[in-house]
C-alpha cells in the first residue's frame, strides 16, 4: 500500500508540471517495441513487463503513440502506436518532437554557464542588464529570481487556449518582446507577502526573460548560445529550435495531435513556437534528452559547485519544488530524483534522473491533451514503471 501511495504523489506530482538495445527482451504486442541490454536482462529491479504494459493499447483514445527510454544501472527503451493517424504506421524510436517546458533546463544551463564565465552575475538584476524593460512599478528582479521562478513577474501574452482560439490561432507571431510586455503592463504582483524572491510561481515568463538577457549579455542568439553550451558539449546531434516562425518539426517526427473543446481531434504537429522562445520551443529525440540528463548532472555543462548550489538546491521559499529549472521529486524509499515536465499541443515529454544517475527516465508521449493538467495514463503507467519504490 505504501508503494501505490509514494507512486500516487510522484504521478501527482507530474501532473502539476511545475511543479516528464541490443538483445531483445519478451516478445512485444503488436505496434510495441521493447529492447534492453544484454547485461540488464540479469539484472533484478527494474520492471520490464510493467514497461511494455504501459505501452500496450497505443493507439488509443488519449495517446496516439509513446518513446520510451530508461538508462541508468539497467537500461530499456521502448516505443508503440502510430507516427500518424492517418498512415497508421508504426512508430519512429529516433523520432522528433516538440520538448516543450524541459526547454527551460537548458536555458538554465546556458545561464548557469555564463556565471561561471563571469559575463552574467546571479544577483544582477533585470533593470541592469535589460535596462528600460521594466517600469518603475518593479523592485529589482535578480538573475536568480528568474531561474527559480520567483521573480513576481505576472503571465505575459498568449494567443489563447490551445483546444480553442490558441489552435486557430497557430500560425500567428508573437515575439517574446511582446510577452513581456504584457506582462509589464499588468504591473508587479501586489500584496504584503509579494515581491521578488517571496513566493515561487511556474510560469514561462521568468525564462522568457531570460532567453532575452542571454542575448543581450552575449551579443549572439539564443539558439547559437545553446549550441555552444549545451547542444555541442552533450552531444545532442538532434536538437534544434525553430528558424525563426517555422512552423514545422523538421527530420523524422510522429504527427501531434490535440482535441479542442468541441471534442474533435486535430492535427496540430504544425505550430509557430515564437512565443515560448527559451521556455518552450525545443524540438529534440529521447536519445538526446538522455545525454543532456547524463552531461548536465555529471557537471560538464555547470561546474560542479554551481551545479549542486543552484539546480539541486531548493531556494529558501516556503512551499517550492523547483531549483533553477530542474523539480526535486520524492520517488519513495529515500530516494530523490530531480527532472522537468514539457507539453506543447500534441507532445508530452518528461526527463528526470536520480542523482547519482542510477536511474534515469525520458519519454514522448503523443498525448491528444497535452496541456491538461490531468496526468495522461500511458504517462502514469510509465512513471509507476520506472521510478515507483522497488523499480532498482
Amino acid at each position: 500500500m505504501r508503494t501505490r501511495l509514494r507512486a500516487a504523489v510522484l504521478i501527482a506530482a507530474l501532473a502539476t508540471g511545475a511543479v516528464a538495445a541490443p538483445a531483445a527482451a519478451a516478445a512485444p504486442p503488436p505496434g510495441t517495441s521493447g529492447a534492453q541490454s544484454a547485461a540488464s536482462s540479469r539484472q533484478a529491479g527494474l520492471d520490464t513487463e510493467a514497461l511494455r504494459q504501459a505501452l500496450r493499447g497505443l493507439p488509443d483514445r488519449d495517446t496516439t503513440a509513446a518513446l520510451v527510454r530508461v538508462g541508468g544501472r539497467e537500461t530499456w527503451q521502448g516505443s508503440a502506436g502510430v507516427r500518424s493517424l492517418e498512415t497508421r504506421r508504426g512508430p519512429l524510436e529516433n523520432a522528433r518532437f516538440r520538448a516543450g517546458s524541459t526547454t527551460k533546463v537548458v536555458t538554465s544551463a546556458i545561464v548557469l554557464r555564463l556565471a561561471a564565465e563571469k559575463k552574467i552575475d546571479l544577483d544582477g538584476t533585470v533593470q541592469q542588464y535589460l535596462p528600460g524593460l521594466l517600469t518603475d512599478a518593479f523592485q529589482p528582479i535578480t538573475v536568480r529570481h528568474l531561474l527559480t521562478f520567483s521573480s513576481g513577474l505576472q503571465p505575459g501574452a498568449s494567443l489563447g487556449p490551445v483546444n480553442a482560439e490558441g489552435y486557430e490561432n497557430r500560425f500567428r507571431t508573437l515575439t517574446p518582446r511582446a510577452v513581456v510586455a504584457a506582462s509589464v503592463a499588468k504591473g508587479p504582483y501586489r500584496g504584503p507577502d509579494e515581491g521578488p524572491g517571496k513566493k515561487q510561481r511556474y510560469d514561462n515568463i521568468d525564462y522568457t526573460v531570460l532567453g532575452m538577457l542571454i542575448e543581450k549579455v552575449t551579443g549572439d542568439t539564443y539558439e547559437h548560445q545553446a549550441y555552444v553550451h549545451v547542444l555541442k558539449p552533450a552531444g545532442m546531434r538532434h536538437t534544434s529550435f525553430p528558424s525563426g516562425t517555422d512552423p514545422r518539426i523538421h527530420g523524422p517526427h510522429h504527427r501531434g495531435y490535440q482535441r479542442l473543446a468541441s471534442g474533435e481531434v486535430v492535427d496540430a504537429t504544425e505550430w509557430n513556437m515564437s512565443a515560448q522562445r527559451a521556455a518552450g520551443d525545443m524540438i529534440t529525440t529521447t536519445a538526446d534528452l538522455e545525454k543532456f540528463l547524463f552531461a548536465l548532472f555529471q557537471g560538464r555543462l555547470v561546474p560542479q559547485p554551481l551545479l549542486e548550489r543552484e539546480m539541486f538546491t531548493l531556494p529558501n521559499i516556503e512551499g517550492a519544488r523547483l531549483s533553477a529549472g530542474l523539480q526535486r521529486y520524492d520517488v519513495g524509499d529515500g530516494r530523490v530524483a530531480w527532472g522537468k515536465t514539457g507539453a506543447r499541443p500534441g507532445y508530452n515529454t518528461f526527463m528526470v534522473a536520480t542523482r547519482d544517475l542510477s536511474r534515469t527516465l525520458v519519454y514522448s508521449v503523443n498525448a491528444v491533451d497535452a496541456k491538461s493538467e490531468t496526468t495522461n495514463p500511458v504517462a502514469a503507467r510509465i512513471v509507476q514503471a520506472a521510478l515507483a519504490p522497488g523499480r532498482r
